[in-house]
């Protein structure tokens, strides 16, 4: 279920080319110190900035690769690979150094979110675990953000568990919604592990399962005080009637209702009304069904009179923006800077720092891109994780990623939050990166 529970085989997974490569390398005597930096290269159309997540908890999960003689021996059924080269690999364990971005951080092309420094088959293993971790909780946080930025001061609750992609994803995908910012997750496992708190209602199929709607609202209220009762299965005016007897004439603790369907911006202001006309002005609505960050928007511009809000599939599976240009090239080996030089994926070379830095106010300005050794102004962003294979920082704690993510959501230049693109956050690089791109391009063979 969450990768992390099964480590003998975590090693297995990768592409076929990495270990393909790993042989190679090891043929060839090729290990010396390399650098590898993860980033990628251009914003969704739909993103005005990406939350960068996952990055520090997939380094520390680095450290528990290995390669178990019983998966070793599915390796070598493969016919691909020599028997030298899968003692070596039996032997593996990183020891390396990983630098991050703090998770949580708002990210823009071409900053590196990580950078790998290790020998050269040991960093070269990682890419293909590294992308996925970091592109998962990247893709979801920065879909969940906008909710919460659309929402406001309204709770927003993840429903999204039983359409996204695998069991994985709907477990890591908590902590990203943690990180950014949801008040709830439905998804038990997923709450209990990454202590958000656990919130849900009642499926129509418990009413329809009733010969009478009032008669399961009362069961569901007396063995749960405080719930959410859904309202719509059949009629919502009418479902708000049995709630107001319920709660006005019965006594019993509802805490709120839920609309699922149809105008829920007409339901929502019919039913305050009823609520309030009775004298039940405690009790919230919440709606869910189909919602993204745009109709919770368009719902709270037409003043619907909404508490709270629960997404599922377009938050699940990051329906408008699913994937990330993100790319893991390497910079630097055996004390030489490296760079590729493709159409449209050209490379800075060398390690790296990325410097944020802000305006009068306080709000973030612009950030510039310099070799790590060099000085520039603002906070600089990447911080070592590990160190010769070893944890240097604590790991995160998502409640103060969250705190966080909240004080970048305040810093980030007004555009930025806005639900439509906006111009492009101004990332730098620094003379010193470019002129070493240059020199390394006059140095290539074609050149």
């Amino acid at each position: 279920m969450d990768i992390a529970s099964n480590n003998d085989a975590l090693g297995l997974l990768t592409d076929l080319y990495e270990l393909t490569m790993l042989q190679a390398y090891w043929h060839e005597s090729m290990n010396e110190t390399a650098t590898f930096s993860l980033f990628f290269r251009e914003m969704p159309l739909q993103r005005n900035f990406m939350l960068a997540c996952g990055q520090e908890y997939a380094a520390r999960l680095v450290r528990q690769l290995h390669f178990p003689a019983e998966q070793v021996d599915r390796l070598k059924a493969l016919d691909l690979f020599q028997d030298a080269f899968l003692e070596w690999l039996q032997d593996f364990h990183f020891q390396g150094d990983i630098h991050c971005l703090p998770e949580g951080t708002p990210v823009f092309p071409h900053e590196p979110i990580m950078e790998i420094t290790a020998p050269l088959m040991e960093a070269q293993l990682l890419e293909s675990l590294l992308m996925n971790l970091v592109h998962l909780e990247t893709v979801l946080a920065s879909k969940a953000v906008r909710m919460v930025l659309a929402a406001g001061d309204r709770p927003v609750v993840d429903f999204g568990m039983r359409r996204m992609h695998g069991s994985d994803a709907a477990l890591r995908g908590v902590r990203a919604y943690r990180a950014a910012g949801l008040a709830g997750t439905s998804n038990v496992l997923g709450g209990l592990q990454h202590d958000l708190p656990l919130r849900g209602t009642m499926a129509h199929a418990y009413i329809q399962a009733h010969d009478d709607e009032l008669a399961a609202f009362r069961a569901y209220s007396r063995l749960y005080p405080g719930t959410t009762l859904l309202v719509d299965t059949y009629d919502s005016r009418g479902g708000v009637d049995k709630v107001i007897r319920l709660a006005r004439d019965e006594g019993l603790d509802i805490g709120a209702i839920r609309l699922d369907s149809g105008n829920l911006a007409k339901q929502a202001l019919d039913a305050r009304r009823q609520l309030d006309a009775a004298g039940l002005e405690s009790i919230r609505i919440l709606v869910s069904g189909g919602l993204d960050e745009y109709r919770i928007s368009r719902l709270l511009a037409e003043g619907a009179p909404i508490d709270g809000f629960g997404v599922g599939t377009s938050m699940g599976a990051a329906s408008d923006a699913p994937t990330l240009d993100l790319a893991y090239k390497l910079t630097e080996y055996a004390g030489r800077p490296r760079l590729k030089n493709s159409p449209g994926k050209q490379l800075f070379p060398g390690l790296k720092q990325v410097w944020r830095q802000r305006d009068a106010q306080g709000r973030y300005q612009q950030d510039r891109i310099t070799a790590r050794d060099e000085q520039g102004e603002g906070q600089p962003l990447l911080q070592p994780v590990i160190r010769a294979g070893a944890p240097c920082r604590e790991a995160p704690d998502l409640s103060v990623t969250r705190r966080q993510v909240a004080t970048h959501l305040e810093k980030l230049p007004e555009p930025l939050l806005s639900l439509t693109p906006s111009e492009c956050y101004p990332v730098q690089f620094s003379e010193r990166l470019k002129a070493l791109r240059e020199s390394v391009l006059q140095e290539l063979p074609d050149n």
